[in-house]
């Protein structure tokens, strides 16, 4: 089994930072894509960035200039560095990892349990 453990969600003004941690741990060999999605209340759960295990990134329109992604693969963490926070950056953000077994021949995505972000005007 796998769990993905985040934190630094809060409440911030807009224009504010946060940073979101995500750690990877269990019967881990590998992990391909890292990545964080939000989902606001009444909408569906969409990409906000992804990265993967070579560094190659990829950022929703709506966050590009303002969110950083990073990962350290030996720690199996992942971070967003979030700034010039909006309030429609305002909802829960999940972690998601792509993530090998040991003894397991294929990538299998999993997902943390989500901590609120919310940004006041």
């Amino acid at each position: 089994q796998v769990q993905l453990v985040e934190s630094g969600g809060g409440l911030v003004q807009s224009g504010g930072s946060l940073r979101l941690s995500c750690a990877a741990s269990g019967n881990i060999f590998n992990i391909n894509a890292m990545g964080w999605y939000r989902q606001a209340p009444g909408k569906q759960r969409e990409l906000v960035a992804d990265i993967l295990s070579d560094g190659t990134t990829n950022y929703a329109d709506s966050v590009k200039g303002r969110f950083t992604i990073s990962r350290d693969n030996a720690r199996n963490t992942v971070w967003m560095q979030m700034n010039s926070l909006k309030p429609e950056d305002t909802a829960v953000y999940y972690c998601n990892a792509d993530v090998r077994e040991i003894g397991l021949g294929f990538h299998v995505p999993y997902w943390g349990q989500g901590t609120q972000v919310t940004v006041s005007s």
